[in-house]
């Protein structure tokens, strides 16, 4: 990724503040269209919520990306929970899959910074497979969460 190294400028981990995360599949490939694949990258934000290293408060696979927002807990670093999770399902991916490649190095975060920023951000998750004209109601769209809407 070119200019990678700007994606890292700036950043922090703070524990128990909120981020938005954006992460990009190897070479942009639609990847995240298969239901099977989606529960297992599911289940890996769960077992972190377990382990109490993170609390998800929304997310959407897009094709060929995910956006997650979530909760840092105290228990490790941004980069820390990123590297984590994109490692085990890496390895489910192989396993399971036979994908060698599962995502583009680095990661897009931005830090929350008040109740405002949190609820756009969530609404900004849920609404981005309407804006890519993926479909014409989010309640078509299986590929998603939000603990905002019941």
């Amino acid at each position: 990724m070119k200019k990678s190294q700007l994606l890292r400028k700036g950043r922090v981990s703070l524990a128990n503040h909120y981020y938005n995360v954006t992460l990009v599949t190897y070479d942009r490939q639609c990847l995240f269209t298969d239901l099977y694949l989606n529960r297992l990258l599911i289940n890996e934000m769960r077992i972190l919520e377990e382990q109490d290293a993170s609390k998800t408060i929304a997310f959407v696979f897009m094709p060929d990306h995910i956006h997650w927002l979530f909760q840092l807990k105290m228990s490790s670093s941004l980069s820390c929970l990123i590297r984590t999770f994109k490692g085990r399902c890496t390895k489910q991916a192989r396993e399971q899959f036979l994908i060698q490649k599962l995502w583009q190095p680095d990661f897009y975060d931005h830090l929350i910074r008040d109740e405002s920023d949190l609820t756009n951000c969530a609404r900004y998750i849920v609404a981005n497979p309407l804006r890519a004209s993926l479909v014409k109601s989010v309640a078509f769209y299986p590929h998603w969460d939000c603990i905002y809407i019941t």
